[in-house]
C-alpha cells in the first residue's frame, strides 16, 4: 500500500488492524506509481558496465521478490475472505439496535423523573414566593408607618420651630418617600405624597416669615440667630431652588437702602460720587459678616452674593452715567473712575482670594450678566483713553517731525536737541557733545517713545486687556510707521570724492536706532500678547512695522558702503589711468594701492566703533569686500594693454590689497565664509595675471598654461587674455592655432569659466556684475528700502551705479540681540533705557 498521501494516524490504524510492521529495509519497489521510471530502477541496478556481469543474481533476487509479493497478496485475499463474512457482520448490526434501544429508554426514564421532581417541588416555590411577596409587604407597611410617624413628627416640631431636628426629620421623610415612587398611584401613597408637599409648602412660608424678622430685626419680638442658623438647616433639605430664593430676598433687602441712595438721578449717584459706592458697599459687607451674615452656611457664599449683585447695580449705573456725560467726559474722570474700579475689583479678589470673574460666575442668575464685572462698563469709553495717548505721542514727536512747508528737495533742518547728532551734513553736534560723554548709542527720542510705549501698556493694561488694549496697540503700530518716517539724515552735499566723517556718524547711529527700535517693536508685540485677552492675541503684529525698520537698515547700509565707493574711487581711477605696457621692471606695491588702504580704513575705523550690532558690521565688510575686488577688476581691464611685466606688478599690488581685505574685518568680526570667498575671488584674479604673465613664445606654452590655470576650452575667454596682454593681431592666430590643438587633445576642459563674465567694457563707475567676484555670505537678509521708506526718509542711499546690497543669503534683520541673547527691554520700566545707551537729560520729549 502506497501511504505517503494518508496522514500519519490513519497508516497506525490500518497498520494495527493488519498487523503490519514497519521495517528498516526500504524496497526500491515500494515506490512504483504512475510515473514509474523503469530506467532509473535499471540504472541503479547496473550502474556501470560491470556490474552487468552480476545479471543473473539481480534476476534471480527479483523472482524471489515476486514470490514473496504474490505470497502477501494471497494471504491478504484469504483474511479479507473472513472479515467479509456475512453472520459477522449481522451480529454487529444487531448490537447497534440493541444500544439504540437502550438509550431512548434511558431518554423516557430522565422524562418521567423530571415530571415527578416537578410536582414535588410546586408547593415550596409557591411558598417561596409567598414568604418573599409577605417581607416585601411588611417592609412597605413598616416604611409607611415611619413615614407617617415622621410627618406627624415633624408637625409638631414645625410648631415648636425645632428647626434642627425638623431639618433630620425632613431628611427622613425625602429618604423614606422616595422608596414609594412605585407605588405612587396608590391612593394612600398619593395622599401621603400631597401631604408632604404641603407641609414643605407651609414650611417655606413659616421660614420666610421668621427670615424676614430676623433681617428686620423688631425688637418686641426678637429671632436670635441660633434659630436662624437651624433654619439655614432646613433650607438646605428643601433644596438649592428655596436656598437660592432665600438668598436673593435677603441680598435685596440689604441692598435696596444703595439703591434708594445712590440713584443715577442724585447728586450722590454721579460719575464722581464713584469711592462712595465702593466705601458704602466695604460698610455693608463689614455689618454683614458681624451680625446677620454670620447665621449663613460657608458654603452658601452670601457674600459673593452681595458682591454680585452691587456689581451688577453698579455697571448698570455706571453706564447710564458714562453714556450720559457723552463728549463732557474727561479723560482724568474716566481713568480715576476706572482706577478706583479697578482697585475695588482686585481688593474684593484679594479678600477671598478668587478671580473677581470667578466670583461672579459662581453667583451666576440667568436673568443677570454673568462674570461681567464693573469695569466692563467703562471698556466702550477707553477710546478717550487712547485718544489722549495719541495726541500725548504727537505732541511728542512733533519737534522731529518733517515739517510740511518744506519743499521737494530741500535740506532737512536738524532735529531738536535731545536729538543733534542726527542733523543735516554739515552741522557741527557730533562735535560739540560733552567730550567727556559716552557717545550716543541711539537717538534718544526712540527710547523716549518705547519708554512711553511701556508705561502706557502698564496703564492700559490695568485698566483693561480688551478692546482698549487692541486699539492702544493699533496706535502704537500707527506711531511706529510715523516714527520710521522721520526725516534726520540728509545725504551728500556735494559730489565730492573724499568722505564725510560726519554722515557715516549719523548713519552708524541710524543703523542702531533702527535695531534698537525693530527689536524693540517685536519684544512689544510679545508683551502685549502676554497680557491682552485671548479673542486678540492673534490679531496683534508688528511685522510691517519691523521689516520698515529692517529697510531702513538696509538703506543707511547702502549709504555707507556709498562713502566707502566714493573714498576708494581716486585709487581705481589712477590704477585705470596707469600705463602698464610702459613699465619696464618690477618694484614694490604701487602708490596707489598705499592710497586705496588708507581711504578703506578711513571708513572702517570710523564705523566700527560705532555700529553695535556685529552682525551689520560683517555685512558691511563682505559688500565692502566685493567692492575693491570688482573695481580692481574693472580698473584693471580698462588699463589694458597689461604686458608681461605690467601683469606681474598687478600680481604684487593685488597682494597688498588682499592682505588688507584679511584684516579688515579684525579678529572679531573676520568669519570662515568671509575668508573663503576673499580667497575664491583673489585666486580667481592671480590665475588671470599669471597667465597674461606667461610670455607667449612659444605658442603652445602659452595655450597650456592657460588650460592649467584658467580651465576651459572657449576661444572667446581665450580671446579676452589676449586682448588683455595686449598681443599683437600677428601673434594671436598662432596662438589660436596651439589653443585649438591643445583643447582638442583635453576632452576634461569646460565650455566655460569664470572670464565668461568678465566684462571687456566695464563702467567707469560703480559695479561691475560677473562671476570673477563673489561677494562674502551675507550673514542677514536687508531687504533695500525706497529712500522714503526707511526710519530716516530723506537719507539717500546709494543711486544707480552705488554698490547694491542685494538680499543676502542667510538669516533676518528681524534678529534680535548679537548671540541668541534676547533683550528684555520691558522687564523694568523705571530702568527701561537699555541697549548700553545714555538717556540725553538736555531736552527732548519725556
Amino acid at each position: 500500500m502506497n501511504d505517503e498521501h494518508l496522514p500519519h494516524e490513519v497508516v497506525l490504524a490500518i497498520r494495527r488492524v493488519l498487523e503490519v510492521q514497519p521495517t528498516e529495509e526500504v524496497d526500491r519497489l515500494d515506490s512504483l506509481s504512475e510515473k514509474f521510471d523503469a530506467v532509473e530502477i535499471l540504472n541503479d541496478f547496473f550502474p556501470d558496465e560491470a556490474s552487468l556481469a552480476h545479471l543473473d543474481a539481480v534476476s534471480t533476487r527479483l523472482k524471489e521478490t515476486q514470490e514473496e509479493l504474490q505470497k502477501e497478496i494471497d494471504a491478504l485475499q484469504a483474511e479479507l475472505r473472513v472479515s467479509q463474512d456475512p453472520e459477522r457482520m449481522s451480529t454487529i448490526q444487531e448490537m447497534i439496535s440493541d444500544l439504540l434501544l437502550q438509550m431512548s429508554l434511558i431518554r423516557e426514564k430522565a422524562t418521567e423523573s423530571e415530571a415527578v421532581v416537578r410536582n414535588i417541588t410546586k408547593d415550596i416555590q409557591v411558598l417561596d414566593l409567598a414568604k418573599k411577596n409577605l417581607i416585601t409587604s411588611m417592609t412597605v407597611m413598616k416604611r409607611l408607618q415611619m413615614l407617617v410617624n415622621a410627618i406627624t413628627q415633624l408637625e409638631e416640631l414645625m410648631q415648636e420651630k425645632q428647626y434642627k431636628e425638623v431639618a433630620q426629620t425632613l431628611a427622613a421623610i425625602k429618604e423614606i418617600s422616595s422608596s414609594f415612587k412605585s407605588y405612587s398611584t396608590v391612593p394612600r401613597i398619593n395622599r401621603i405624597y400631597k401631604r408632604i408637599q404641603e407641609i414643605q409648602n407651609q414650611l417655606r412660608t413659616q421660614l420666610d416669615a421668621d427670615f424676614d424678622s430676623f433681617f428686620v430685626q423688631d425688637t418686641k419680638n426678637p429671632i436670635k440667630p441660633a434659630l436662624i442658623a437651624d433654619a439655614c438647616l432646613v433650607i438646605d433639605v428643601i433644596g438649592p431652588d428655596a436656598r437660592m430664593h432665600l438668598v436673593e430676598r435677603y441680598v435685596n433687602l440689604e441692598l435696596k437702602e444703595y439703591r434708594r441712595i445712590f440713584r443715577t438721578n442724585d447728586e450722590a449717584g454721579q460719575l464722581d460720587n464713584v469711592s462712595r459706592r465702593y466705601a458704602w458697599f466695604r460698610r455693608l459687607l463689614q455689618t454683614h459678616e458681624i451680625e446677620q451674615g454670620r447665621v449663613f452656611p460657608a458654603e452658601w457664599k452670601v457674600g459673593w452674593h452681595l458682591l454680585a449683585k452691587f456689581a451688577e447695580i453698579t455697571r448698570d449705573d455706571v453706564t447710564t452715567l458714562l453714556t450720559k456725560a457723552g463728549s463732557n467726559l474727561t479723560v482724568k474722570s474716566l481713568l480715576d473712575n476706572l482706577a478706583i474700579t479697578t482697585e475695588f475689583e482686585q481688593g474684593m479678589s484679594k479678600k477671598w482670594a478668587t478671580p473677581f470673574k470667578d466670583i461672579l460666575k459662581a453667583t451666576d442668575n440667568p436673568q443677570s450678566e454673568p462674570g461681567k464685572p464693573i469695569s466692563a462698563a467703562f471698556e466702550p469709553h477707553m477710546g478717550i483713553f487712547v485718544d489722549a495717548q495719541d495726541k500725548v505721542l504727537a505732541d511728542m514727536l512733533a519737534p522731529h517731525r518733517k515739517p510740511k512747508t518744506n519743499k521737494p528737495g530741500a535740506v532737512q533742518p536738524t532735529r531738536a536737541s535731545s536729538e543733534t547728532p542726527a542733523a543735516a551734513p554739515g552741522a557741527t553736534a557730533v562735535a560739540t557733545e560733552d567730550p567727556t560723554a559716552p557717545p550716543m548709542t541711539v537717538l534718544p527720542s526712540s527710547t523716549d517713545l518705547f519708554l512711553f510705549y511701556g508705561q502706557s501698556l502698564e496703564q492700559c493694561a490695568k485698566l483693561s486687556t480688551g478692546q482698549a488694549l487692541f486699539d492702544l496697540c493699533t496706535l502704537h503700530k500707527k506711531w511706529l510707521r510715523i516714527y520710521a518716517g522721520i526725516p534726520a539724515a540728509a545725504s551728500r552735499k556735494s559730489t565730492e570724492s573724499r568722505v564725510d566723517p560726519d554722515l557715516l556718524k549719523q548713519t552708524c547711529l541710524l543703523i542702531n536706532t533702527a535695531d534698537y527700535c525693530q527689536t524693540t517693536a517685536s519684544e512689544l508685540e510679545e508683551k502685549i500678547k502676554e497680557k491682552i485677552n485671548p479673542e486678540f492675541k492673534e490679531k496683534v503684529t508688528f511685522q510691517v512695522e519691523c521689516e520698515l525698520f529692517v529697510s531702513a537698515i538696509s538703506t543707511a547700509i547702502n549709504v555707507i558702503l556709498r562713502e566707502f565707493e566714493i573714498n576708494c574711487d581716486p585709487a581705481f581711477l589712477t590704477l585705470s589711468r596707469t600705463q602698464w605696457s610702459t613699465i619696464n621692471q618690477v618694484s614694490g606695491p604701487s602708490p596707489y594701492t598705499g592710497e586705496l588702504v588708507k581711504a578703506a580704513e578711513q571708513v572702517v575705523e570710523t564705523i566700527k566703533p560705532l555700529i553695535e550690532q556685529k552682525k551689520y558690521l560683517k555685512n558691511i565688510f563682505d559688500k565692502a569686500s566685493s567692492i575693491i575686488l570688482v573695481k580692481f577688476t574693472n580698473s584693471l581691464v580698462r588699463s589694458r594693454p597689461l604686458k608681461e611685466i605690467g601683469a606681474e606688478q598687478l600680481l604684487i599690488d593685488l597682494q597688498t590689497i588682499k592682505a588688507f581685505l584679511v584684516k579688515m574685518p579684525g579678529e572679531n568680526l573676520a568669519s570662515t565664509s568671509y575668508t573663503k570667498s576673499l580667497a575664491k575671488t583673489t585666486q580667481r584674479l592671480e590665475a588671470l595675471l599669471k597667465v597674461i604673465v606667461t610670455p607667449v613664445d612659444p605658442p603652445e606654452g602659452f595655450a597650456l598654461n592657460y588650460t592649467l590655470l584658467i580651465g576651459d576650452a572657449a576661444s572667446f575667454n581665450f580671446q579676452k587674455i589676449l586682448d588683455l596682454k595686449g598681443t599683437p593681431k600677428a601673434t594671436q592666430r598662432s596662438l589660436h592655432d596651439a589653443f585649438d590643438v591643445i583643447t582638442s587633445t583635453k576632452t576634461d576642459l569646460g565650455s566655460n569659466s569664470f572670464l565668461s563674465s568678465l566684462d571687456m567694457d566695464p563702467p567707469t563707475t560703480g559695479h561691475a556684475g560677473g562671476s570673477l567676484v563673489s561677494p562674502g555670505a551675507s550673514r542677514i537678509a536687508l531687504p533695500i528700502g525706497g529712500a522714503g521708506e526707511g526710519i530716516f526718509a530723506s537719507m539717500t542711499g546709494p543711486g544707480p551705479s552705488g554698490p547694491s546690497t542685494g538680499s543676502s543669503a542667510s538669516g533676518g534683520a528681524a534678529g534680535g540681540a548679537p548671540d541668541g541673547h534676547k533683550r528684555e527691554v520691558f522687564s523694568d520700566f523705571r530702568r527701561f533705557v537699555s541697549f548700553g545707551l545714555r538717556k540725553d537729560t538736555s531736552g527732548g520729549p519725556s
